[in-house]
Parts: structure tokens; sequence; C-alpha cells
């Protein structure tokens, strides 16, 4: 694999925050290049075909291109219509289906090795999400063909007995949707309680579906183990065994910390396991690489969003701008 040619900056990712620090390179006049190793908004490509965002358009908005959607808040299909021509107004540069396996160097000469090519950058921005990586239930029988940890829509589901793993906003919006489909819905939840962020126009919902039993609900429970028919499930009042066709685990993601860790990335030892970074800056304890959106939230998955998200690009490149002496 060649060297290609030097970049001031590159940015891994190609979700809503690395497009908008390639739109913040652009307005600087510096030089970058997007790497993905799926499709364009890969994280948002994956989420349920019927899904609405919780936020309205404008909050979305990046690069100056208004976002029109049909709705007072955007549809899935929407966003990636949305992203896709924010990408080709700025005419960025965007290598998708490339994934990143190594960076070496140090800032002003890092190189990163992908499965396709070598690039070279002064610096490097890692906008990574955490989708792609699901908190795992780690109990026997997981990897049954059964047992899901995404959720794409209800139908499949229909007339079959399901379980719905999770006590927050995804938790919530499968089982009711599940529920209105004809399915017959348990959840088994840790917690006390459902979770206090759920949404406030759809907790009366659920919360009323359970205490009618339409829903069944387990709190302070878990599952020890799965099998094709049926779930073992740890409660209160003992063990007990549940007939089951389908396992929902909404528990929610990680960051990638595998290739944070290989990137040299300190992560904190607390229960947050958050990435090190400056507050100000957001470069990392790895002098000329940076973290951008949701990936410094950590296991606190609930901080950064799209919406929170969009001063980081300004922030480091205020800070890239000082270092090459632009500012």
């Amino acid at each position: 694999m060649g060297t290609t040619q030097k970049y001031d900056t590159l940015i891994i990712g190609a979700g809503p925050v690395g497009i908008n620090c390639g739109i913040e390179a652009t307005r600087r006049g510096l030089s970058s290049i997007i790497i993905e190793k799926g499709c364009l908004v890969n994280s948002i490509f994956h989420f349920p075909t019927n899904m609405t965002f919780f936020s309205t358009s404008e909050r979305l908005e990046i690069g100056d291109v208004p976002f029109i959607s049909h709705g007072y808040k955007p549809t899935r299909r929407e966003a990636l219509e949305y992203y896709r021509r924010v990408k080709e107004k700025w005419d960025l540069q965007v290598n998708i289906y490339e994934r990143v396996e190594s960076v070496e160097g140090e800032e002003g000469d890092f190189r990163v090795h992908t499965d396709k090519a070598v690039y070279r950058a002064g610096s490097v921005i890692v906008a990574v999400g955490f989708y792609d990586n699901p908190n795992r239930l780690n109990v026997p029988g997981e990897e049954l063909p059964h047992v899901k940890h995404y959720f794409d829509e209800p139908h499949p589901y229909a007339f079959r007995k399901i379980v719905v793993v999770g006590a927050g906003n995804s938790a919530v919006d499968v089982a009711l949707e599940t529920f209105r489909r004809s399915a017959e819905v348990t959840m088994v939840i840790r917690e006390p309680a459902l979770k206090e962020s759920v949404k406030y126009w759809v907790k009366p919902d659920i919360e009323n579906r359970i205490k009618e039993g339409s829903i069944r609900a387990y709190f302070n429970s878990e599952i020890i183990a799965i099998r094709e028919k049926q779930i073992d499930v740890r409660t209160p009042g003992g063990q007990i065994c549940l007939d089951c066709d389908f396992v929902l685990a909404m528990t929610g993601y990680h960051p990638d910390y595998r290739f944070l860790t290989s990137l040299k990335v300190e992560i904190s030892r607390d229960e947050e396991q958050t990435p090190r970074y400056h507050p100000k800056t957001f470069e990392s304890n790895r002098r000329g690489l940076y973290l951008a959106g949701v990936v410094c939230g950590g296991m606190n998955t609930g901080r950064w969003f799209i919406e929170n998200a969009h001063e980081h690009a300004v922030r480091i490149f205020d800070c890239l701008e000082k270092r090459l002496g632009k500012a």
C-alpha cells in the first residue's frame, strides 16, 4: 500500500460530527479526509427503519445547510438524505467502506494505516460512535439467533412471545411497538423502575400498559440463561422460567475501547470509562490526536448527541489553527 498525499487533518468516522469536522476544516482552509468503515452516517443508517428523531430538524443542522422535514421531527430517511446533501454541498472527501487499522507517528506526521491505503496527516480526529458495540448480557445462550441487540421494525415479532431487556427509551419503544403489533411482551429490568430519562410523552403509556398487565414487567431482575424457546430469570421472588420466541436486548452500547486503546488513548478506570481529553480543546492524551462527539462520553452514552456536539469541531480547529500558526 502506497502513502498518499499529506492532509492537515484526517478524520475517523463519517457520522454527523465527523462530517461537521470536515466542514470546519474546509471553512478554515485546511485540507482533510474522512475515513469511514461503513456507509455515510453509518449509525443513522442502522437505526430502526421508521425511527423519528427526538430533536427537531433545525437542531440537527450543520454547515449552514437547511434541514427541511415533512413533520415536526425528522425521520431516519430524511436524515440520511440530509447528510448526503451536506457532504455534496461541502464537497468533502469521504472514503467509505474503509477501515482504519492503526495510527503511527506523532503530531505533524501521523501515518494512518487502513485496510486499503496509508495516509499522512498532521493531526487525527477520532469521531467514531458506539452503535457497533452493544452492551452484552454475558449469559449462556446469548449467541442464539433469536437474541437481538438491534431493533429494525416490529412486524417480524407479531404473534410471538417477546422478552425486552432494558429500562431506557429504546427498550420502552420496542416494548410498545411490538405490543401494538400483537406480540406478547415481557420486560426484564435490572433497575427497580424505568429510567427517569424515558421520554415524558411515552412514560405514561408504558406505565399504564404495565399496570393493566398487557405488558408484563419484572423489576430488579435479570436473565441468567437463554435457550431456544425459554429463558431463566433471577427475580426478587426467586428464579423463574419464561417461554420466549425472541429476546430483544436493548441494553445500550459502548465505544470501541479496543480501538481507542490501540490509538494509545487513555481510559479512566471509573464506571464511566471516559477517554482522556482536554475539556477545552478535545485533544486526547496523545498530542495531535483529538476526540469528537459521542465517543467523549465513554459509557455515559447519553451525554453527547448530534445536537450538543457541534461545538467540538470549533474547539478542535481553534486549537489546530493556533498550532499551525494560522489563528
